[in-house]
């Protein structure tokens, strides 16, 4: 697992099966300056079906420690 710098920001990453994973709720943080990225997550995810539908597949699930310095 590694910490990645995007602006004053940190993003947490890890490499699965050679490919490179970042953490969505530290990037849904940082794009909507979200205090609470999960409930923006939840209530994106209620609005739209579709998204909702294919969560899964857009997002895959993967064990990150946790790290939250961006709030």
């Amino acid at each position: 697992m590694d910490i990645v710098r995007f602006e004053d920001k940190y993003v947490r990453k890890t490499e699965h099966n050679g490919d490179v994973y970042f953490s969505v709720e530290d990037l849904v943080a940082i794009l909507t300056d979200s205090v609470n990225p999960k409930d923006y997550i939840k209530k994106m995810r209620s609005r739209n079906p579709e998204l909702s539908k294919g969560w899964g597949q857009i997002v895959s699930t993967l064990v990150l420690p946790l790290y939250r310095s961006n709030v």
